[in-house]
């Protein structure tokens, strides 16, 4: 059987943890992640920030690592894939403004495969259309284009997931646990918490 192929939309600034995290602990549960970004090769890297949540009105913000992507963009199609995963961070600020990442978010939703978004990443989902009459969580900055796209925004603590049939998401990367596993069920995985 062939090993189950995810896709990961990436774009520098991504935050740190919301695509290593994933991207790692996704890999060693035995999922393929392909890490991708708008005009950039397998091989090619993107930067990272770490945002750290420090007591300020809102997050802070600080150089993170560099993140290799695995899989060329303009080779992805979507159908090869079983799940979409969308990190957080100032990526999806400006990858929202592409209109192929546009197109591949939509080609998931319509197809209903499950789709793992997480802080900022919502504002994909928004710009994408995808969030008419869905509940979800994102990063509380966020919730206003949450609702502005038709979407129920869920108010829940950093640390919390939520489900909303094929999608699951959560505020910020203190969710990682229940934000993965809730990812990995929908997709047919077992995981114990």
């Amino acid at each position: 059987m062939p090993t189950p192929r995810l896709l990961l939309l990436a774009g520098d600034f991504v935050e740190d943890y919301e695509i290593m995290v994933p991207f790692q602990a996704l890999t060693m549960l035995g999922y393929r992640v392909d890490a991708v970004c708008p005009n950039k090769s397998a091989g090619d890297r993107v930067r990272t920030a770490i945002h750290d949540f420090e007591g300020d009105q809102t997050y802070s913000e600080k150089p993170g690592h560099n993140f290799t992507l695995n899989a060329t963009f303009s080779e992805v199609i979507p159908a090869d894939y079983v799940g979409l995963v969308i990190p957080g961070g100032r990526a999806p600020e400006y990858l929202r403004l592409d209109p192929r990442v546009l197109a591949i978010v939509q080609e998931f939703a319509e197809a209903k495969k499950p789709i793992a978004a997480i802080c900022h990443g919502l504002q994909l989902l928004a710009a994408a259309g995808v969030l008419q009459g869905r509940s979800c969580t994102a990063y509380p900055a966020c919730a206003p284009e949450v609702r502005l796209a038709g979407g129920n925004f869920v108010d829940l603590p950093v640390d919390q997931a939520h489900t909303d049939g094929n999608l699951v998401t959560a505020p910020a990367w203190p969710a990682h646990p229940a934000w993965l596993a809730a990812f990995v069920r929908i997709l047919g995985g077992k995981i114990e918490l």
